[in-house]
């Protein structure tokens, strides 16, 4: 009888441990369960969180670059052309590619995906570019456009300041190599756009004299001393950019010469309209 209720007792010893070994076994299981759903819940609400906060931020952003803008207008009032006429002819409107050299001079993109310059900032950057070109000599610059939407503007620029021109191809070497029948010395390269005139930038770069360049938003810089930053694709905006270069450069160097109007910069110019 005693042996037979020790084994009933040892029977049940065991069945005791096994259901402390299986409750053992499902406790870190609903642990892990229950921490999983509470990581996956503060996740959630972390993420939405981070929305909340980067939809702040981007309105933030739009309110500080529009309240920029109004204010860049008012205080910019005395600039050289009005500011539509900057804007009919699309100084203004850059590439959908913005290149991280270009960055800086743009404030937004249009709803088509164009980046678009800070126009205020460009007049600033034409009387700079200007004060620099006044810098030298006109036979001691040349100007260098391959592309042919600029072709009418450069060579009125030319014909004023007296600054020898390069249209459709510039002759590579003639800066840099003595035997060529060409060659011949200038003191510093006004370019278009440095892809382009990229022989020029080269043979101005390898010889050590100073480039200044048009550059638009998707534009690398290297290589160059003075960036005129704006819409180097247009013949509008080349019209524009190299009718005010002229007037700002005669001026400077004291050159006396009938300016252009920006009538013959820029063809059907009366007729333009500013873009919507």
């Amino acid at each position: 009888m005693a042996k037979k209720k020790s084994e009933e007792t040892e029977e049940e010893n065991i069945n005791v441990a096994k259901t402390k070994n299986e409750n053992s076994k499902e406790e870190p299981a609903k642990a892990e369960k229950l921490s999983s759903d509470e990581k996956k819940a503060k996740l959630a609400k972390l993420l939405e969180k981070a929305k909340k906060l980067e939809g702040e931020v981007e309105e933030a952003k739009e309110i500080d670059i529009k309240k920029k803008l109004q204010e860049e207008e008012v205080e910019k009032s005395d600039t050289l052309v009005p500011m539509e006429d900057y804007l009919k002819s699309s100084i203004h409107l850059g590439t959908r590619v913005i290149t991280p050299d270009m960055r800086k001079y743009v404030y937004r993109r249009r709803a088509d995906g164009l980046a678009v310059f800070n126009t205020a900032l460009l007049d600033d950057k034409i009387r700079e570019s200007a004060a620099y070109l006044a810098k030298f000599d006109p036979k001691d610059a040349i100007i260098v456009c391959k592309r042919e939407s600029g072709w009418k503007a450069v060579q009125k620029f030319s014909e004023a300041t007296g600054i020898r021109s390069f249209l459709k191809k510039y002759p590579a070497g003639i800066l840099t190599n003595t035997n060529l029948e060409n060659f011949f010395e200038t003191e510093m390269i006004f370019i278009c756009d440095p892809w382009l005139d990229k022989n020029a930038l080269h043979d101005a770069n390898r010889i050590g004299i100073p480039v200044m360049s048009i550059c638009d938003t998707n534009n690398f810089t290297q290589g160059i001393n003075q960036i005129l930053p704006g819409n180097n694709k247009s013949a509008k905006s080349l019209g524009m950019i190299f009718y005010l270069l002229t007037k700002l450069y005669t001026e400077a160097r004291k050159i006396d010469v009938k300016i252009p109007a920006i009538q013959e910069f820029v063809d059907g110019w009366d007729t333009l309209q500013p873009p919507k």
